[in-house]
């Protein structure tokens, strides 16, 4: 049976685009590139050079770097850098983005991403992934300003994630519908496996820290206490899933439907995920796959950072789950 490989893809999609000069699919190109390295590092975690455990320094957030986090986000940003698609890379472990000079050739793109997401999970073998987001350069002259970095989410060019666990996939969209691409490590080739990925309408399964429930407000209490069948009004109980990485419980969340919460608390009022490197991207991708993303209060899609490191809290899943935590989060 004839295959149909990521790069395939995303020429096909491309040809849709008149207006299309082939940068688009250069950029993609040194991502897929990245990511298999990637692939292969974490495969090999444990029996290769020590690439567990931490580096000894903290990232701009403060959080102690994991020698994989180091690894994966020197490969993307050098890489990427090299692409003469992209203009500025912005990374959650840079404290300001890395920008191409011209004698490099940058193009025309802006490449955002959380080179590791989950990577303190490693050593106990749990998926961790790569999410990330492109948007055009929109300024007039060479100069990349806060205009072309702080944009509003729903003007992202493409979206998506590699999660790295008991197979790799990629995961992306361009705004046309969800994709899913399993790699075949005989190959080394991403295969289409998972086309038109459509989050269910609903689900039965919700996905949360419980452990900080003593830090949440009144109003998420009787959210999760509702999704648990505890209030009169309660539908059949859901289901509790939580892995602790965010692409590998977004991952579940868009194939079998249902709500993933990062909620502000008291202790982190703006929650403690990443606007452009985390939920915008995983906002994308859920609504082109049928389903929302919120901060509980605003469309994520409709939001614009004021800064690259903005936080935010995320609910993110299937459109009537969403609906609920909307109910209940602006009572």
């Amino acid at each position: 049976m004839e295959k149909t490989t990521l790069v395939q893809h995303i020429r096909q999609q491309e040809r849709m685009n008149p207006e299309a000069t082939g940068e688009f699919t250069n950029l993609m190109t040194e991502v897929i590139v990245a990511s298999k390295i990637i692939s292969n590092e974490v495969n090999r975690a444990g029996i290769g050079e020590d690439i567990l455990g931490v580096t000894g320094e903290t990232n701009v957030h403060g959080e102690e770097v994991q020698k994989l986090d180091d690894f994966a986000n020197h490969t993307f940003t050098t890489i990427i850098g090299q692409s003469e698609a992209v203009c500025a890379i912005a990374s959650e472990e840079h404290e300001e983005p890395v920008i191409i000079p011209q004698e490099k050739k940058p193009g025309k793109y802006i490449f955002m991403m959380d080179p590791l997401d989950g990577s303190s999970n490693i050593d106990v073998n749990v998926g961790i992934g790569t999410i990330f987001s492109i948007y055009r350069k929109i300024s007039d002259g060479d100069e990349v300003t806060s205009e072309d970095l702080l944009q509003r989410a729903d003007q992202q060019v493409s979206a998506g994630y590699i999660i790295y666990g008991s197979s790799t996939m990629f995961v992306y969209t361009s705004g046309r519908g969800v994709h899913g691409f399993t790699l075949d490590p005989s190959l080394g080739e991403y295969f289409l496996s998972h086309p038109h990925m459509k989050i269910p309408e609903t689900g039965s399964i919700y996905s949360v820290n419980e452990g900080n429930t003593t830090l949440w407000n009144d109003k998420q209490r009787k959210l999760v206490s509702y999704l648990k069948g505890l209030e009169p009004d309660s539908p059949k109980p859901y289901k509790s899933r939580y892995i602790g990485t965010l692409v590998s419980d977004f991952h579940r969340t868009l194939i079998k439907g249902g709500l993933f919460m990062y909620p502000g608390d008291s202790a982190n009022p703006l929650g403690k995920l990443r606007f452009s490197y985390e939920a915008a991207p995983m906002a994308m991708i859920v609504d082109n796959a049928g389903g929302d993303a919120t901060n509980g209060k605003e469309r994520i899609l409709e939001m614009t950072p004021g800064h690259i490191h903005d936080r935010t809290p995320l609910f993110v899943g299937s459109l009537k789950d969403i609906q609920i935590s909307n109910k209940f989060l602006n009572a």
